[in-house]
């Protein structure tokens, strides 16, 4: 029985009736828990369903395989590329056959391949999967709201192939968290690891590694997402505001990045170095690796955020200028298998044929259509000016004479070597006489006349009808000279075969 005394003490929000809804900030953190648990659930659905397999699969770990799936698409997927399934397959088996050695191999790759359909999602229709939940309107009422996700898709790559790539709600799931902000998370992450490393926690340190490493691929899913929207639809993407303020910010967390990670690359190996312990180097070891593969994809982002700014302009080009398509596509299902499933074969057979001799292609006609051949006869010739179009008056400008010697010098030093066809000289006697002619630019202009004419130009000189020829040959003899070095090189005039060119030019005459 209540006395009076403690009815007054009843606080009068408690008596009031029923309490209000939760603020916007409480029911935002509610849904957004709501959705991280929504992502692990396909995960433990797994070992749920594990009992309707055809078989005794009890003993396998489907959870923890389905993570260890997860973690390898995600490392083994590039920027513009995905992992292999395969691959994938292949890597899931040892893992698998590690939970049940005694069972056969058969078996542990069907786990696998199980395994990874499942996180795909296969047997739907869009191979996503669906989480409901209830958040508070602003008006305090009850909305139940559906939150639509994927945690492995399926992209399409060149040539035909197909790659699998892990969703921005794997890698949440992966490192555990949601909606976090990516820059935030990385930082956090990495002033972790830096931390770990110098206290000598490498086992820790490489499982935050490996965290912020799922960071910064989750980065560069966010900018392959835009690009590729971009690359279907330019009018879809915010290029006004939003994508570059994000290119902006992401240049500048990918430069503090790869200055933090250099200095945490340096720390890792000083560790490595100067401990005594195996475990402590492996560990080490390990994390240099992962730690490189952070800068390689960081050194990877910055080189397509560059390119982001002149594919969206080329983008826009490309797009405003198209022409519309004017004519509908074919649905294969509705239009021919679908009509064509029921039939008997005999009946199927003949559509078949129909369609894929028609479909095969546009091919070139034979001749010409009676409209087009009408309307280039009718159409009257364009009248054109006897002489042509008028060419413009050219512009010229008077190129400057910098040239270092001048036409008396030149005439003075092909004088000087205008030498007897029987009486060769010697380079340094050449030299004393341009010198003592008093000019001393004379010897520069008559030593690379002799050093040119070392290979002379022979085939050209008999083609334009020379009859001499300037040479020069190295004998060996050192050049005794103030000025030059090298070979005391021995110039000379050849005479060429005039008759030989006359019959030459006569024959090609």
């Amino acid at each position: 029985m209540t006395s009076p005394a403690s009815t007054d003490r009843v606080p009068p929000q408690l008596s009031a009736g029923p309490r209000p809804a939760p603020g916007p900030a409480a029911d935002e953190g509610l849904a957004r828990r709501l959705r991280a648990l929504a992502c692990t659930a396909p995960l433990h659905d797994l070992d749920a369903r594990k009992a309707n397999l055809a078989g005794e699969y009890s003993v396998y770990g489907m959870a923890e395989v389905a993570l260890a799936a997860i973690d390898l698409v995600t490392l083994n997927m590039d920027f513009d590329t995905g992992a292999d399934h395969e691959q994938i397959v292949a890597r899931l088996v040892p893992r698998i056959a590690a939970q049940a050695p005694h069972r056969p191999a058969a078996e542990h790759e069907r786990v696998a391949r199980w395994v990874l359909e499942n996180l795909i999602n296969v047997g739907s229709a869009d191979r996503g999967f669906r989480a409901v939940y209830g958040t508070f309107a602003p008006d305090g009422s009850y909305v139940r709201r559906d939150y639509d996700f994927k945690l492995i898709e399926e992209v399409p790559g060149p040539g035909g192939t197909v790659y699998l790539r892990t969703t921005d709600e794997a890698v949440n799931v992966l490192v555990g968290a949601l909606d976090t902000d990516v820059t935030s998370a990385q930082i956090a992450a990495e002033v972790k690891l830096e931390v770990l490393i110098n206290r000598g926690r490498l086992a820790d340190a490489q499982l935050a590694a490996e965290q912020a490493r799922y960071r910064t691929v989750q980065y560069s899913e966010t900018l392959r997402r835009a690009l590729d929207a971009t690359r279907r639809n330019v009018r879809a993407v915010d290029w006004l505001n939003a994508v570059p303020d994000m290119i902006t910010e992401a240049l500048d967390h990918v430069a503090e990045r790869y200055r933090h990670e250099n200095a945490i690359l340096t720390n890792i190996r000083k560790a490595r170095d100067e401990t005594e312990e195996p475990e402590h180097k492996r560990r080490a070891a390990e994390l240099v690796d992962i730690v490189k593969d952070c800068i390689r994809r960081h050194t990877q982002l910055q080189s397509r955020l560059l390119e982001a700014g002149p594919l969206f302009r080329a983008e826009q080009d490309r797009q405003a200028f198209a022409t519309p398509a004017t004519t509908s596509g074919i649905d294969l299902y509705g239009h021919l298998v679908a009509p064509a499933l029921p039939l008997p074969l005999e009946q199927a057979i003949r559509v078949t044929d129909a369609f894929f001799a028609r479909g095969t292609g546009l091919r070139t006609p034979v001749s010409v259509r009676v409209a087009d051949l009408v309307g280039i006869l009718l159409t009257p010739p364009v009248e054109r000016e006897h002489l042509g179009a008028e060419m413009p008056e050219p512009d010229l400008i008077a190129t400057p004479d910098d040239s270092r010697f001048s036409e008396e010098q030149l005439a003075a030093a092909t004088e000087l070597l205008d030498l007897p066809a029987d009486a060769p000289r010697r380079l340094s006697g050449l030299l004393a006489e341009a010198r003592r002619t008093g000019d001393p630019d004379l010897a520069y202009l008559v030593a690379l006349l002799a050093v040119h004419a070392a290979s002379p130009p022979v085939g050209t000189a008999y083609r334009q009808g020379e009859e001499k020829l300037l040479f020069a040959v190295d004998d060996g003899t050192e050049l005794d000279d103030p000025e030059f070095g090298g070979a005391d090189l021995i110039v000379g005039t050849a005479l060429l075969d005039a008759a030989g060119m006359a019959a030459d030019r006569t024959e090609a005459a």
